[in-house]
């Protein structure tokens, strides 16, 4: 809560990336895996990323890094208020470490979010933190009217469900096999089938926390993976993305 500490430390520079894996919302939950793994309770800020980002997509980075490292404040730069520059961000300080992401490990972090190999998958988790309403409509679009082989779990607030139920998105979205999770989450409460099985998910926060809670073994993929694997009943990659 002081000022002097909320000065960040540690830099990683993401500017090497490729701007189309940068413009990826799934780069973001990995992102903030990798953060929380090097920086720990260490104030980082992430410099080179392209403005735009939306709530969403920070929301998913704060909560890997969260999850993967003990980490309460992360800066990027030129997107979040305290950090216009990274001048700012470091309270004019020279950073102690400087970081330079590349592809690999990007790549790296990504394949650590899932325990479980291609294969049959026996649901999809989606919600950590709960899903938004602009995320449930991305879904709906993706999916294209194409029902699900296995239970889908959506977790969400009573007020997105409102959302949803205004306009008969909620009863489209359960008639392609979605289950609504509301207030909580399945790393929580006792929702999955039983134990052992594969969950796939968009989450950081779920791919770490899934075995431990649940038993289930995680796949982490994009949303698009998300939805192809549901409607396949097996695990799908588009491994393009992270070129």
């Amino acid at each position: 809560h002081k000022s002097q500490n909320r000065h960040a430390r540690l830099v990683l520079n993401v500017a090497g990336l490729s701007p189309q894996l940068l413009g990826q919302s799934a780069f973001y939950p990995v992102l903030g895996a990798l953060i929380g793994r090097m920086a720990g309770e260490t104030v980082c800020a992430v410099t080179g990323m392209p403005n735009g980002a939306t709530d969403d997509e920070l929301k998913s980075l704060c909560a890997g890094a969260a999850s993967t490292g003990a980490v309460a404040l992360v800066h990027i730069v030129g997107v979040t208020p305290e950090a216009p520059d990274l001048e700012t961000a470091l309270g004019g300080l020279p950073p102690e470490q400087t970081v330079h992401l590349t592809t690999e490990m990007v790549i790296k972090a990504r394949n650590r979010l899932s325990l479980a190999k291609a294969g049959p998958i026996d649901s999809v988790a989606l919600g950590s933190p709960h899903f938004s309403d602009g995320e449930c409509r991305a879904l709906l679009r993706l999916a294209d009217g194409q029902p699900f082989k296995v239970p889908v779990y959506i977790c969400l607030g009573r007020h997105t469900l409102a959302e949803l139920q205004a306009d008969g998105a909620d009863i489209a979205l359960s008639d392609l096999g979605v289950e609504f999770v509301v207030d909580t989450c399945v790393v929580v409460t006792p929702i999955l089938p039983a134990a052992p099985g594969v969950m796939m998910t968009n989450s950081a926060k779920f791919a770490h926390y899934a075995t431990g809670n649940t038993g289930h073994l995680p796949v982490f993929g994009t949303l698009a993976d998300c939805v192809a694997s549901a409607q396949a009943g097996r695990v799908i990659w588009d491994h393009g993305v992270w070129s």
